[in-house]
């Protein structure tokens, strides 16, 4: 197995947040309003919508332009900023090992790990019926959200919870643990069991 950079043992003064879609928006703005140092936003290329093909920005994109913050739509760019740490939230690609050489990421995942890695995870526990989920502030490394958890917090799914509803709560209760992980550290993760 490669050597993956370490997270940082304290705080991690200055980052470099990966994201795209709006679940990804309030994390963002949480870390900023923490004081953090977002040194760079990566986020998906702009994209043609409507009928006249006009490109529009991911919503990590215009709130990042909004709060000032650098944008790349390049993960070559990342190692430049010079980060502590990177976090990583709905990004919506796979970050290369080489990378993670030298850049040492969390990610929040919107599960309890290891239930429903990957893709889709909120969706697969409603439709899967699961009384409970919640979130995972975990260690990005090789294996897709294989990697240690810092820190969980478990949210029971309602019988009235929607699929946007129960989104919206896990990215809510993901606010307090990642900017903790992040202003104070990590700490010492716990390898993922169970399921």
């Amino acid at each position: 197995m490669t050597t993956l950079a370490s997270p940082p043992a304290g705080p991690a003064r200055r980052i470099v947040y990966l994201g795209t879609p709006e679940v990804a928006v309030a994390p963002l703005r949480a870390l900023h309003a923490s004081g953090t140092e977002i040194a760079l936003v990566v986020t998906r290329e702009d994209k043609r919508r409507g009928r006249g093909g006009s490109l529009s920005p991911s919503a990590v994109k215009s709130a990042a332009q909004e709060l000032g913050l650098p944008v790349s739509h390049a993960m070559s760019d990342i190692a430049a900023a010079r980060p502590e740490l990177g976090v990583v939230v709905a990004y919506g690609r796979i970050i290369p090992v080489d990378l993670l050489r030298i850049v040492p990421m969390i990610n929040v995942h919107f599960s309890l790990l290891p239930r429903w890695r990957g893709a889709a995870p909120v969706e697969r526990a409603l439709l899967a019926g699961d009384t409970e989920t919640g979130i995972c502030i975990m260690r990005i490394e090789e294996g897709l959200d294989t990697g240690e958890v810092y820190e969980r917090v478990v949210v029971p799914v309602r019988p009235e919870h929607t699929l946007s509803t129960l989104r919206e709560e896990l990215v809510n209760v993901s606010l307090t643990p990642l900017v903790r992980a992040v202003t104070l550290g990590c700490g010492h993760g716990e390898p993922q069991s169970g399921w």
